[in-house]
């Protein structure tokens, strides 16, 4: 099923107990969120937002080996001074969770993630990253409808061959069409991909630039999926998925980390993300 459509769904894969650990434990981090007004970085998923915001700041490019903070538009004031409180503010932490804390550490390495990993066939495994994704609807003040728009991860994980990459995408809450469910076009996972995100060459205005084009979608090929608290989206590195704006009352946290399958495969010099001597992608098995 996977391999025909790019994706696949296993409910109850993590249980109500281990997702409100997950859960506890981002509420201690946030709690202790110190932020230097400069590195305060609002997230986009909008092409020319992405590169202002993230592009000219050093504090996403380097995000990779440590667990950095990244908020909603509209939460900061123009001396960078939260408008609400913090813990309402975050879109999501990223990139190193599963190596430094933890939590999600055991988690990403848990017995039934390993034994998933080697049902699929993956030799060599290694996390490239993990991110705690909110998407609040909890106050007036921020913009936080954030639609994320259609996209293929391969765009800003890009391998040598394609077909490397894996998403891990666990709901913490119910995840439903009115707070914001992943989308996906079955099968798109097949025709590689049109765009990438690369580090731009020194001396450019922003840190990263998008070289290609993002396709044109039909929305009418994108099917909801809907997934219970402990549910776990596999995700194809080529699929098409997007994820529309909460319009409910409630939020929609999750925890994701990517897999790389490492042997007979590069890893791009040019990804945003890269491996550091401090932090080698670890071995998903233990």
């Amino acid at each position: 099923q996977f391999r025909e459509d790019g994706f696949l769904v296993l409910e109850h894969f993590f249980t109500p107990e281990e997702c409100d650990r997950m859960r506890n434990q981002i509420q201690r981090i946030v709690a202790e969120m110190e932020v230097p007004p400069h590195c305060r970085t609002e997230f986009s998923t909008k092409e020319d937002e992405q590169l202002q915001a993230q592009g000219s700041s050093d504090y996403f490019l380097t995000s990779g080996d440590k667990i950095r903070f990244f908020f909603e538009k509209g939460v900061l004031d123009e001396r960078g001074n939260f408008l609400i409180p913090k813990e309402k503010s975050v879109s999501k932490i990223g990139h190193a969770l599963h190596a430094y804390d933890p939590v999600f550490k055991q988690i990403t390495h848990s017995s039934k993630v390993q034994e998933l990993g080697r049902k699929l066939g993956l030799e060599r495994p290694v996390v490239v990253q993990s991110m705690y994704i909110f998407k609040a609807l909890e106050n007036p003040n921020a913009r936080c409808l954030v639609a994320v728009t259609p996209h293929q991860d391969a765009t800003f994980l890009h391998t040598e061959p394609l077909g490397r990459i894996l998403g891990f995408w666990i709901a913490l809450e119910d995840a439903t069409q009115e707070n914001g469910c992943l989308w996906f076009i079955p099968g798109s996972h097949t025709s590689g991909i049109t765009r990438r995100m690369v580090r731009a060459a020194s001396g450019s205005s922003t840190c990263v630039e998008f070289v290609g084009s993002e396709q044109a979608y039909d929305d009418s090929q994108f099917i909801p999926l809907p997934i219970s608290k402990g549910g776990l989206i596999l995700i194809h590195g080529e699929v098409v998925h997007k994820s529309e704006q909460n319009s409910s009352e409630s939020s929609r946290h999750v925890f994701t980390f990517h897999v790389m399958e490492a042997k007979d495969t590069s890893w791009s010099k040019e990804n945003w993300l890269q491996p550091t001597p401090e932090l080698p992608f670890p071995s998903l098995y233990t």
